[in-house]
């Protein structure tokens, strides 16, 4: 599949209990709608064929010899069809009777699987018909000549396609099937279910899948059964869920019929399992079988979200600042404690990342029960320095009760200048660079004069592009902000501003908000701030998906490239998109070696750039090999 993608879905035919001939036309409507829609891997419930609730007529020879007909009549009905599709029925061995999956594709029988664990508690009397399947074997002439046990169906021309099948309750089992399927390799785990509808029990059924997808590192295709079972004492509610790695990407309506599909990234599952070294393959000797599906290059229907970073919901956002906001301020009020140290000294500019940094600041402060006062704000004004950011970097720190120490650096950078003999109208990179470590060697300086630390401001979004000053800004002795990206940022501030019980300090935040990004390093044009950041690097919210999937996901640029056009659909044109993501990834590389020097940072979320924990990278490593996968 193109960039990986593989689409699947989960299917729940109208069935009649007990017919299997009026059971087979109805999955064979489906699954042709699923084929039109570009469907390689599908799924049905667990004894579709028949009904799950035939009750002692699973005694009867008839129907189980119907049943197998009607597989029969399945496959010969869908043999055109590129698809592979997972059906449930019951199948008698040895005068034993089991609850099967039957794996088919281009009119043929792969193999069958039987259920292992069969419950009979509560509602269920599964063992009044069924036997386990746990460690039974055949080779058998039936189905065409097949194999019957547990196996893996692994394609044999996409790369990573291994499909594993547990049925029904085998998920909640202890010991579930999936597991020793995803530890042999399977990628890919089919779930043909019947398990009865209760109040509340969809949220258990939606837990259980997404977190068993997320705990094997897998995609996971559950179908339920549905309408036309017997509801003379249960009700089945056709509830589908397709998962991968934790997340959902599909479900059905419950107590519906018909079709679930989506694109399951099997490129990221791999990625995922090399880059987790406690997920170890094994050859655990489970028999395998072989098949094809073509490769499609699909028109994907897979949504992704322009911020990957940040969480979808108020609610859940704001629980995701809180959250942060609490660990930068436990690690700082831990590094003070364990150094024996009470001061803390911060470059206060009136922008989002130090008012960000400030904010964790002075909630390590009160929970180490210790004035503000011992939180020092500088703000040191130079030649792009705005009377807006100024005043909002005083209005801030007043608010707050920190101390505030105003240094202006124009007249020390003016001798710097003239010191190396630097034209003042240059305007160049040590224009402003010089600026920049001079405000570094004032906090430092400031900070050893009073037995204190610098606090540093820079985000995960600059150290990314590396638009920081190296032993400028890019230095100090604790990176608050080191993990926290520019998209998630805004709303850190945004969520301070919501909870502060000061109006003045609301409104200030309000207006930080509201400011241009902008390292201030250029004289203002009218008053107002003449240099924006995202005009030179690029939109920070293009930056942080290209460092999400990069990063998190070690996606391709050119499967990076593909993904962002669909996000921003509308926002960006495709030619914009592909030249923002040549800037990051030449500067993601040619600033590695900033990277290899960072202080100390405490981690945040799934992505970390520190050189001992987040990003191990030689700082000259060429960039041409992604940067051709760009073109």
């Amino acid at each position: 599949m193109k960039d990986g993608f593989l689409r699947a879905a989960a299917a729940t035919p109208e069935i009649r209990t007990g017919d299997p001939g009026f059971n087979a036309r109805q999955i064979i409507s489906l699954l042709t709608a699923a084929a039109e829609k570009d469907v390689s891997v599908i799924v049905f419930p667990e004894l579709c064929i028949t009904g799950s609730t035939c009750g002692d007529l699973f005694l009867s020879g008839l129907l189980l010899d119907g049943a197998e007909q009607a597989l029969a009549f399945i496959a010969e009905k869908t043999a055109q069809l590129d698809i592979l599709a997972v059906i449930g029925l019951p199948v008698e061995f040895d005068g034993r009777l089991y609850s099967c999956a039957a794996v088919i594709k281009n009119g043929a029988v792969l193999g069958i699987v039987p259920k292992e664990n069969i419950p009979g508690f509560s509602e269920t009397h599964e063992p009044r018909y069924f036997t386990s399947g746990k460690g039974v074997e055949y080779y058998t002439e039936r189905f065409g000549g097949v194999f019957f046990g547990s196996q893996l169906f692994e394609c044999s021309n996409i790369p990573g396609l291994i499909i594993g099948i547990e049925i029904s309750g085998d998920l909640w089992a202890v010991n579930s099937p999936s597991a020793l399927l995803a530890q042999s390799g399977a990628t890919l785990i089919c779930n043909p279910s019947a398990f009865a509808e209760a109040a509340g029990r969809d949220g258990f059924r939606r837990l259980f899948v997404s977190s068993q997808s997320a705990k094997l590192l897998c995609g996971y295709i559950y179908a339920e059964a549905g309408t036309g079972e017997s509801t003379q004492d249960l009700v089945f509610a056709g509830h589908n869920i397709i998962a991968e790695n934790g997340t959902v990407l599909s479900e059905s309506k419950r107590f519906t019929t018909g079709f679930v599909y989506n694109d399951i990234d099997l490129d990221r599952i791999i990625s995922e399992r090399r880059s987790v070294n406690t997920f170890i393959i094994s050859d655990t000797g489970i028999p395998r079988t072989g098949f094809e599906l073509p490769v499609k290059a699909l028109d994907l229907v897979r949504t992704f979200r322009k911020n990957p970073f940040v969480p979808s919901g108020t609610k859940e956002i704001n629980k995701r600042c809180g959250d942060i906001l609490d660990i930068q301020a436990a690690g700082l009020l831990t590094l003070l404690k364990n150094i024996n140290c009470r001061n803390t000294i911060i470059g206060l500019s009136g922008g989002l990342d130090s008012t960000a940094a400030l904010i964790a600041a002075v909630r390590a402060y009160d929970m180490l029960g210790v004035s503000r006062t011992h939180i020092t704000a500088v703000t040191m004004p130079c030649f792009g320095t705005t009377k807006r950011t100024k005043n909002n970097a005083l209005s801030l720190a007043k608010a707050y009760g920190v101390t505030v120490k105003e240094i202006d650096i124009t007249a020390s950078v003016k001798q710097h200048f003239a010191d190396i003999g630097l034209d003042e109208n240059n305007g160049g990179v040590a224009y402003e660079n010089a600026q920049a470590r001079e405000r570094t060697q004032v906090l430092m300086d400031y900070a050893n004069m009073n037995g204190g630390i610098v606090l540093g401001t820079g985000d995960l979004s600059e150290l990314a592009l590396g638009w920081a000053t190296y032993n400028g800004d890019h230095m100090s002795m604790y990176g608050i902000n080191g993990s926290v990206p520019k998209t998630l940022m805004r709303h850190i501030v945004r969520y301070e501003s919501e909870t502060a019980d000061d109006g003045v300090l609301s409104d200030v935040l309000k207006d930080i908000l509201d400011t241009p990004v902008s390292p201030e390093l250029l004289p203002p044009s009218d008053g107002e701030i003449s240099q924006k950041t995202e005009e030179t690097v690029g939109p920070y919210e293009l930056h942080d998906f290209f460092l999400y999937y990069f990063i998190r996901c070690r996606f391709s640029p050119s499967k990076i490239f593909r993904l962002a056009v669909k996000a921003f659909e509308g926002d960006y044109d495709t030619d914009t998109v592909k030249k923002w993501l040549k800037v990051f990834v030449k500067r993601f590389f040619t600033q590695q070696f900033k990277r290899s020097c960072l202080p100390g940072s405490p981690k945040t979320g799934s992505v970390s750039l520190s050189p001992r924990g987040g990003l191990n990278m030689p700082g000259d490593a060429s960039y041409s090999l992604w940067l051709d996968d760009v073109e």
